[in-house]
């Protein structure tokens, strides 16, 4: 079947679904919007003028299927070319214009999905007849079910087919789309363990039977210019080979074109690869390398089998099985009609054996190819198998890797946490650090100070001692001059004593000058040293707290046994400026502060008159309130 022929049953597809009323006509401008959808998805340039010639405004009323075929053929199938366009999207294009209108399922959720459909839609107009309409017939329909029954691993049980067409009994002549695809759904035509199995079913019998996609998978390839081994995806057609990056098919690496001087040969191993065969083109030799031996016999055969078809001029593996198909039933019809008009027996042998020859030769092919597909199948679910296990094996790498990023992080936290800690202790030490050199610059200034402080107070002690030294030295001199003050004291006392006698027989008139000048000087002598000793205690109060704080031991000491000796010196003075007081004559002894109390014992007595007068006068001067009793310090000496 050509290429316009195969278009133009999906066109029908989409004129019919514009035609609303069921009258086999369509308006001319649905008509146009299908034409320009048409050019669109053909990759064709749009020609309005011719559009518009042939949809003149004089024709009256809508134009039929016989009235568009012309312009159809004419202006889009005729120049319509095979490698210029996509005829999936083109065959999308009419099931969305047909689908709305005339795919309307009994169950919403079916086995068929949307995208499903759409593929069992193209593989029923692959496999359907050459009439209109378009129907598949039981024979077509069975190896379309056993196909999908295979891809998911499953024999198929004819019995369900048996079933529907007996208990419809139109379906025998035939089945449409619509037909096919709501018993499909239903599950009446197959027994589905799942629906994602079915799936997976429908899209390698897609891409085997609509793509020419006669086998796929991995292979090692060498390298032209890089002499390295890079894994590809290949996919073998009968148009060629071609290799992507991976199975996804959106990176296209090459493509291999299989003419009929191309040659498949095997190669010995070699540079640590095994399984080797190559492709010789007149232009270049491709090496590539299997997994096993299997796998290498399964490519090699599919490739000399594409090289056959070459040679044989076909283009689609599948169609032709479906034409020697249908052959075989063509010639067992004229059979059947030959028996049924009782011609000679020898045209009937003739003709029978014919179509036996006809009928073996396409099962002999239909099983070579069944065998090729079937270890394509094999070899598939061995990749698959290999795939999952290197995908748990990566899966199991991962969880691995993701452990060990999982313990690197916390790792790295409680490195971080640790860090964060000592960058903590370290700025504490440092701030002790720096709070230390503060400190140990002020232990320094202090020291200083202290230092400073003690040479002062060195400078000062040694000005104190010069000081004491002087002081001690002027006490001396004052003590020595004291001294000699005191012996002519002494002596002018004594001769002072030696005179009291005389001049107590003498009147008292003549002693009268006398006894005033006795509190004179004795008032002299007596009130000089308290004015004498209040410096001296003040002065031996700071020379006391000086030598206690400044003073060596040694030196207080000798220091204390001078200030003892002064204190001896200062009473001996006093006591002695006591005994030197003259005795006045007895008449004058009123003027005079006389005690009371009888004379101590070993005192000489006075007279008679003398202790008369004494007491007349001290009676006076109680009259006066002078009392004349002595200090308790002169009482005790």
């Amino acid at each position: 079947m050509d290429l316009q022929s195969e278009l133009l049953k999906s066109i029908w597809y989409a004129f019919t679904s514009l035609d609303v009323e069921q009258s086999g006509k369509v308006s001319k401008s649905q008509l146009k919007v299908l034409s320009h959808n048409l050019y669109t998805a053909l990759n064709i340039p749009h020609d309005p003028v011719a559009l518009e010639e042939h949809f003149k405004d004089n024709n009256n009323g809508p134009v039929s299927n016989q009235g568009y075929m012309p312009y159809l053929n004419k202006y889009i199938l005729a120049k319509a070319t095979e490698g210029t366009f996509s005829k999936e999207i083109f065959d999308e294009l009419c099931w969305t214009l047909t689908s709305k209108k005339n795919f309307k399922p009994t169950i919403q959720h079916g086995l068929c999905s949307q995208k499903d459909c759409f593929k069992l839609f193209c593989l029923f107009n692959l496999l359907s007849e050459d009439r209109y309409p378009l129907v598949i017939i039981q024979p077509e329909l069975e190896y379309l079910l056993k196909k999908i029954s295979s891809a998911m691993s499953l024999d198929w049980d004819e019995t369900l087919l048996e079933e529907l067409l007996s208990q419809n009994v139109d379906l025998q002549d035939g089945m449409s789309v619509w037909e096919f695809l709501e018993h499909l759904s239903a599950g009446q035509l197959l027994r589905v363990e799942s629906k994602e199995a079915f799936s997976l079913a429908v899209e390698d019998v897609f891409m085997e039977m609509y793509h020419n996609i006669i086998k796929k998978g991995y292979l090692l390839k060498k390298g032209h210019v890089r002499r390295n081994w890079q894994e590809r995806w290949f996919v073998l057609k009968p148009s060629g080979l071609t290799y992507f990056v991976c199975e996804d098919l959106k990176e296209k690496k090459g493509e291999i074109p299989l003419e009929e001087s191309c040659v498949v040969e095997n190669l010995p191993d070699k540079e640590g690869r095994r399984c080797l065969f190559c492709v010789k083109t007149p232009n270049r030799t491709y090496e590539m390398s299997a997994t096993n031996l299997k796998h290498r016999v399964d490519w090699v055969q599919a490739m000399q089998t594409v090289l056959r078809l070459r040679a044989e001029g076909k283009t689609s593996l599948h169609q032709e099985l479906k034409l020697s198909r249908r052959k075989q039933r063509e010639t067992l019809q004229r059979s059947h009609s030959n028996q049924s008009d009782n011609s000679e027996p020898t045209a009937v042998e003739a003709s029978l054996h014919s179509a036996s020859e006809q009928q073996r030769e396409t099962e002999r092919l239909e099983q070579h190819i069944e065998s090729i597909i079937q270890k394509q199948r094999e070899v598939e679910a061995k990749h698959k198998e290999e795939e999952k296990q290197e995908r748990e094996k990566q899966q199991a790498m991962q969880i691995d890797l993701v452990r060990q990023l999982e313990e690197a992080k916390e790792a790295k936290e409680k490195m971080t946490a640790t860090l964060t800690e000592m960058e903590k202790e370290v700025q504490q030490q440092k701030k002790r650090i720096h709070e230390l050199e503060l400190t140990q610059l002020k232990l320094e200034e202090a020291l200083n100070a202290q230092i400073h402080a003690r040479l002062e107070e060195d400078r000062i002690r040694q000005d104190l001692e010069s000081q004491l030294a002087e002081e001690q030295a002027k006490l001396a001199e004052l003590l020595l001059r004291q001294s000699q003050q005191e012996t002519p004291a002494v002596r002018s006392q004594d001769d002072t004593s030696t005179k009291t006698r005389p001049i107590n027989q003498q009147p008292e008139e003549s002693s009268q000058p006398k006894t005033e000048e006795v509190p004179i000087h004795e008032s002299a002598s007596t009130a000089a040293p308290p004015s004498i000793q209040q410096p001296e205690e003040s002065g031996h109060h700071n020379t006391e707290t000086f030598r206690s704080h400044i003073l060596p031991i040694s030196i207080q000491r000798e220091l204390m046994s001078q200030s003892t000796s002064t204190q001896m010196l200062k009473h001996w003075t006093v006591q002695l400026n006591r005994l030197m007081k003259p005795i006045a004559p007895g008449d004058k002894s009123e003027h005079l502060p006389v005690k009371p109390t009888c004379p101590r014992q070993g005192q000489a007595l006075t007279s008679t008159e003398f202790i008369t007068k004494v007491q007349t006068g001290v009676g006076q001067e109680k009259g006066n309130g002078y009392s004349p009793s002595p200090p308790p310090q002169e009482e005790e000496e």
